[in-house]
This record gives C-alpha cells, structure tokens and sequence, in this order.
C-alpha cells in the first residue's frame, strides 16, 4: 500500500480528531512501512470545526473580542487561510458560555455578526459558518445587527431582538447587511434538517437543552413564526421550511435570509474546505469513524458524507467506531466496505471509554496488518 487517508470524526468525550489523527500517523508507516499517511481532522460544522480546518489546513487562527451570548465580552476563536475564513457560532454564544444562565429568550448571536465583520474587512470573501451547540434562539437576529441590518418595532424605534423579543419586530432594513457582504459568499454548515418553526422546529427541539421550559418554548415558537413572517413581507424571501432552517436557533434561517447564505450539510462543506476529493487521488484505503455508528449515521455525518465520495472514486473505506447500535449496517448502502468497533471485551463503550486511545490504536493496527495482507 502506497497511500492511506485517515479522517475521522471525534469519539465525543474520549477521543479528538486530531488524537485519532495522531495515532494514524505513528501507527501507518510503523505496520506499513513505506506507506504515506495522510491525516485529515474532521467535523461537521458544530464545534472542534475551526480547530479540525485549522490543522488540516494549516490556516491561522484569530483570536477576537465579541460580545457573549448576554453582551459579555467573550474572546472567540476564527481560522481564516487567505481569502476563506471558518467560523463556528459556539465559539462566540456556544452553552457553555451561558455560565449557568441558560436563557435562549434573552441570548443574542450580536457576537457572530462581529467574527463576520472581522473576517471581511480582513479581506476575506468566503466565510464558512457552522451551526450547532448555540445557546441562543434569535433566528440570527443579532448576526444580523452586528453587520448593519436594522429592525424597528411598531413605534419605529429600533432594537436588537432576542428571542424573547421577536415578536416586536414591525419592520426590517437589510440594505446595509446586503451592501456589506455584495462581494462575500455566505455558506452555512449544519448536520440538522429541521425547519425553523413548528413540532420539528428549532424551539421545540433544541429549546429544552438551552434551557426553554414548556411556556418558554411555546414563546420562542411563536416569535420564530413571526419572524417569517417578517422576513418574507419586508424581504421577500421564503426560508422556513428550508431544511436547516431551525439550525442553531434559527440561526439557518437567519443566514439564508439576512445574510444571503447558502444551506449546505456540514460535513459536505468541511470536506470541500479541507479539499478531500483531492487528497483522494492515489489513495489505497480510507479509514472514517465515530463515537457510535447506527442509523443516523447515513443523514448527514461525516461517516456518510465520505462515503458518498469513497464510493464514486471506487476508494474502500473502513469505518472505526466506538460502537456499532441497529441500524449500523445501513452505512454499507452508502459505500463503507467494513465496520469494526474498538471494543477489545464484552464491555459498554461507556465502561471502557477511557481506554479509547488504547483500543482504537490496536484496532487501527488490527486493519492495517489485514488490509496489507491482502494487498500482497
């Protein structure tokens, strides 16, 4: 074997990507000799993005001041390499900077729209933004605010709506916003379909993690509701329904709206980011892999997005996991060759999670030495 490509997902809790990473390119050239290991740290667009994109990439990472998720002052973290620049929202209003405030009624995405306006007058004109692990619930309201758009309540006075206050929003100027990112192309990067309001919308689902008891949720709904309202009155545009759309607390649907963006699954923009199809070239083997495999696996998650891409090069591709639940086997219809779990006894991953390193570096070997016999 001449190349091997390993890009796996992050075992949560136990293993990064970049550890995986780093196992790879110990353990390749030592089974194999000879053999080239290519390493590409992966996410989905939530969080780890920017640090996966940073060390596949060697783009640089810049640390700035924005406002939190309650107008803190909070530093976040962007990577930008040359004209592009990787964002991800929970690096400026991610839960665990609610401090044991979790409030999506009162939480702003403000701190977002400044990592954008830092990254275009840096010079940037692709901005990837991931969506996931916000505690905020604004439609991307504030995003919004922070790069000129201007919301006016009935009284014509103009504020910032949180999620609490969507329902005051009378008005929407997004001339500003529109004129500031005319030369910018706006993508969004999600591993959700919800749509923004309803049973499966952003409040229902992802309202109880932030925080949102039932009153709450019945409140964040209705405002998102209103908000689209909105959105299509004074701009025009139809993005509720748009799958994505209920990312982030609404934040896809904000995106698509105010910033002009484009929805696209998370892995399948990180994958174009970090150029994988032509690292593919020359490739004998790709390894993938998460925490846990079953039937989600194969809607939007990095085991199903390489896939799809191992498949139409006619690359085999091995997938590495923590465990395999029902359902794991739907991944085969994708083009994933073979499924091993790291496990090494008759234990739950939970029992033997932190022996993850251990385990996944005798796994890892365990396919290399069967993938080199049979190249033989």
């Amino acid at each position: 074997m001449k190349k091997i490509i390993v890009i796996s997902d992050s075992f949560k809790g136990t293993l990064s990507s970049m550890e995986i990473c780093a196992i790879a390119r110990e353990s390749i050239p030592r089974i194999i000799p000879g053999c080239k290991a290519v390493t590409i740290p992966v996410a989905d667009g939530g969080e780890g993005t920017v640090e996966c994109f940073a060390e596949a990439t060697g783009a640089k990472k810049a640390a700035v001041p924005v406002s939190g998720p309650f107008g803190d002052s909070v530093e976040a973290v962007y990577a930008r390499d040359g004209a592009r620049a990787v964002i991800e929202m929970a690096s400026a209003v991610g839960l665990a900077l609610a401090h044991g405030r979790r409030d999506p009624a009162a939480a702003t995405t403000f701190g977002v729209g400044e990592l954008i306006r830092h990254a275009v007058k840096g010079g940037c004109t692709e901005i990837s933004l991931g969506l996931g692990g916000s505690c905020t619930n604004d439609g991307g309201c504030g995003c919004a605010a922070a790069l000129g758009t201007k919301f006016y309540d009935a009284e014509d006075r103009e504020f910032i709506p949180t999620g609490g206050t969507l329902d005051r929003i009378a008005r929407i100027d997004n001339k500003s916003t529109e004129r500031f990112l005319s030369e910018v192309r706006v993508t969004l990067m999600s591993d959700v379909d919800n749509p923004l309001c309803g049973e499966r919308g952003a409040a229902r689902v992802f309202g109880p993690q932030k925080g949102a008891d039932a009153a709450t949720i019945e409140r964040l709904d209705k405002g998102l509701s209103l908000l689209n309202d909105a959105i299509r009155r004074d701009l025009g545009k139809s993005v509720a329904e748009v799958p994505g759309a209920g990312a982030a607390g609404g934040m896809g649907a904000g995106g698509m709206a105010f910033l002009g963006a484009e929805m696209r699954p998370g892995i399948e923009a990180v994958l174009d980011t970090v150029g994988f199809d032509a690292q593919l070239d020359g490739a004998d083997l790709v390894i993938t892999g998460e925490g846990r495999i079953d039937s989600q696996s194969i809607h939007g998650k990095v085991i199903s997005g390489v896939a799809k891409r191992t498949r139409r090069r006619g690359v085999p591709l091995v997938a590495i996991v923590g465990s395999a639940a029902a359902g794991a086997e739907e991944a085969y219809s994708l083009g994933v060759t073979a499924i091993f779990g790291i496990d090494r006894t008759a234990r739950s991953f939970s029992e033997y999670a932190a022996e993850s390193a251990e385990y996944y570096r005798a796994t890892l070997e365990d396919v290399l030495r069967l993938a080199a016999a049979l190249r033989q």
